[in-house]
């Protein structure tokens, strides 16, 4: 069966389609429904530039001319576009395309790579040439045909956001603004950032595998700024799904906007806390950051068959309390780091790190998994065709546990809250770490007391993991835009966590250094 023969996804490439402004931006001036009928194909590798499954097998013939254990080429297409609205004016805007494909081929831990911009067969062959130069003895056959994988639902759309125009955005950006600045009159100033995209994906594998993914994208952020006198403080909050336009409800807007609010007058009112070894209380969601940057890296596969994270050698040993389950779960719907299938062409899943307490498993990609005799996890990732896929993290999590967020606070004489973060240090080996947070809360006599800012928590991950004592049941992803950065490389992510107690943790307030 070839290519050109598949029926990829009949609502977006057949007939048309219906966009309508969400009712809470009416009366903004803007056009209340548009009639899509020429949307981007589905597979536009097909239908823009013949790459056919004959094309395919050519092209995968020649990576694995001189041998090969695994091979797989990865072709994208991925469309962006940004916005910054800043007093009401659009001070920013920009759109891009990205296309070309990846080739691989791997012998042993070998990994011979090259792309190409140029979709024309020529071009492909000279690019598969070099992938393949690494390579001696032949291993495995070339196929000749391809089997194509049924489509995923993690993350489908009825309208593309190559349709979606700017007349559409722009509204719901002033509606933001004009929403922030109404909750406070000490708002001066407000920003807000948008951004979306769509990546469109085809991978043949040598086995004989062929996926095709699409991959929507979008995110809106906003920083206000308050004044009061001499005094200004700043807050931020964003929200980022593999969703469209529709996505983008008033309520769901409100409560971003609310939260940035509210996270910066509350800073008129905080100080720094005492500096020193304390007990600190790991507000749910956004505290994910930890689990993912200081704790979940050290869990990638690829650092542990090198020896270089500390637990190299700890699977089936208790790194953690018998409460306390770690994930990793691509199939979300519409998270910021759902997958269908991961950039190997393997289906995407979940994967359970840590278990009652006890180390399970390894985020693998394909050549870690073959080193480890064990299949992939579903966790090869890269961030575009020009880079060689390793294991990364997806929607990264901890799972509740028994205690309640009140009985943690009642269990702390002496500590802090660490609610909001903005940026932070990891050695991913060791997993020391220094994360700032902007917000938070002084936790006394088992009472929330006061507001608190600006404070440093510097610790090592995996210590702070053995030092959680107690996990509430009120777990959740943070709804943020996060992404993850590894080895040159970045991509999407979600990560969350229930409100935790680590029972010590170096706090630099206002006493340190």
């Amino acid at each position: 069966m070839s290519i050109k023969r598949r029926e990829f996804i009949g609502h977006i490439a057949a007939g048309s389609a219906i966009l309508t402004v969400p009712g809470f931006l009416a009366g903004c001036g803007v056009q209340q429904a548009t009639t899509i009928t020429d949307a981007t194909p589905y597979n536009p590798f097909m239908e823009w530039f013949g790459v056919d499954q004959v094309t395919v097998a050519r092209v995968m013939s020649e990576v694995t001319a001189n041998g090969a254990d695994a091979a797989d080429l990865y072709f994208q297409h991925s469309r962006s576009n940004s916005l910054t609205l800043e007093d009401g004016i659009v001070s920013r805007a920009s759109s891009g395309i990205q296309q070309g494909v990846g080739l691989r081929a791997v012998i042993g831990e070998q990994t011979g790579y090259a792309f190409t911009e140029d979709l024309t067969l020529p071009s492909m062959l000279v690019a598969a040439r070099t992938a393949a130069a690494i390579a001696s003895g032949s291993r495995t056959v070339s196929p000749q045909a391809f089997s194509p994988k049924e489509m995923g639902d993690m993350y489908t759309t009825i309208v593309p956001w190559a349709d979606v125009g700017i007349d559409q955005k722009l509204p719901l950006l002033k509606f933001i603004e004009e929403k922030a600045k109404s909750l406070d009159p000490a708002v001066e100033k407000v920003a807000v950032f948008w951004s979306d995209g769509e990546e469109r994906v085809m991978i043949a594998t040598l086995d004989g595998r062929l996926v095709t993914d699409y991959r929507p994208m979008t995110r809106v952020s906003v920083l206000v700024t308050a004044r009061k006198g001499e005094r200004t403080q700043s807050g931020f909050s964003n929200i980022a799904a593999r969703d469209e336009f529709a996505w983008y409800t008033e309520a769901r807007l409100l409560k971003m906007v609310e939260e940035a609010v509210d996270r910066t007058m509350i800073l008129f009112d905080a100080r720094r806390p005492p500096a020193g070894e304390m007990p600190v209380i790991l507000a749910s969601g956004a505290s994910g950051i930890l689990l993912h940057e200081a704790i979940g890296h050290g869990m990638e596969a690829d650092f542990n068959r090198k020896g270089t994270s500390i637990y190299s050698n700890m699977i089936g040993k208790k790194v953690a309390e018998p409460f306390i389950t770690i994930v990793d779960q691509a199939t979300i719907p519409r998270e910021r780091g759902a997958l269908n299938y991961d950039d190997e062409g393997n289906k995407a899943g979940r994967t359970v790190l840590v278990e009652n307490g006890i180390m399970k498993s390894y985020l693998h990609d394909g050549i870690s998994a073959t080193q480890y005799g064990l299949p992939p996890t579903g966790s090869g990732r890269r961030e575009s065709y020009k880079f060689a896929p390793m294991p990364r993290m997806s929607c990264t999590f901890m799972e509740d546990g028994p205690h309640t967020r009140e009985e943690i606070i009642e269990a702390v004489d002496h500590g802090i809250i660490a609610e909001t973060y903005t940026n932070g240090q990891v050695q991913i080996g060791a997993g020391d770490y220094t994360f700032y947070v902007k917000n938070g809360w002084l936790v006394e006599g088992g009472k929330i007391t006061a507001p608190i800012k600006d404070v440093n928590i510097i610790g090592n991950g995996p210590e702070t993991l053995k030092r959680i004592t107690m996990v509430a049941n009120d777990a959740r992803l943070d709804t943020g835009g996060w992404t993850c950065g590894k080895n040159g490389q970045r991509v999407p992510v979600s990560q969350g966590i229930p409100t935790v107690l680590v029972s010590s943790i170096t706090v630099g307030g206002e006493n340190a250094g």
